[in-house]
């Protein structure tokens, strides 16, 4: 495996990764300035999440926050709808089973699914959820799936676009540098 040489990094450990997710995190606020009422919080963790070292790692980190987010915010939405049928005006005490019950199917779907790696993000957004969550539920958790999304899919065309090799080579061919 080649090690991990950052290109012109004056700050140690600032490379090509550290610059393309901090352009892209950027590109998404600027972005979602022009969406009303739309918060970039969780396409930039998407982004985040999905800026890999390289596609295959972009697909495997970012792949986990999507699907652990979706699968997490359908299971919190379910847990949501139950506890809204039992107890209209809300009750924190029924959300210690739905919590439970919520965790336990997140685990098994995740793994059946074959995709483990869904089950921290995927809880954390079925949290989010039950707890944490404004009135219009069914808003919140279909806007986080599609922000996340976003994040996602801009980190895997931008690590795509501007791959470490492709990089590489615009930079030898910056310094003068024609042979690989």
């Amino acid at each position: 495996m080649e090690q991990h040489n950052p290109v012109h990094a004056p700050i140690p450990g600032l490379g090509q990764r550290s610059i393309k997710t901090a352009f892209l995190a950027t590109l998404i606020v600027l972005i979602y300035a022009a969406i009303p009422d739309h918060d970039p919080t969780f396409a930039c963790i998407g982004a985040i999440f999905g800026m890999g070292a390289d596609m295959e790692d972009s697909r495997r980190s970012g792949g986990n926050r999507f699907f652990g987010t979706v699968i997490g915010g359908f299971i919190g939405l379910i847990l949501y709808q139950i506890e809204y049928w039992i107890f209209p005006e809300g009750n924190y005490w029924i959300c210690l089973p739905l919590v439970f019950i919520g965790i336990i199917v997140l685990v098994s779907l995740c793994v059946l699914c074959h995709w483990p790696g869904g089950v921290q993000p995927g809880g954390v957004v079925l949290c989010i959820i039950l707890f944490n969550t404004p009135a219009h539920r069914i808003d919140y958790a279909i806007w986080r799936m599609i922000d996340t999304g976003v994040g996602v899919v801009l980190a895997l065309l931008v690590n795509f676009f501007f791959s470490r090799e492709r990089l590489s080579r615009w930079f030898h061919k910056l310094k003068g540098d024609n042979h690989k």
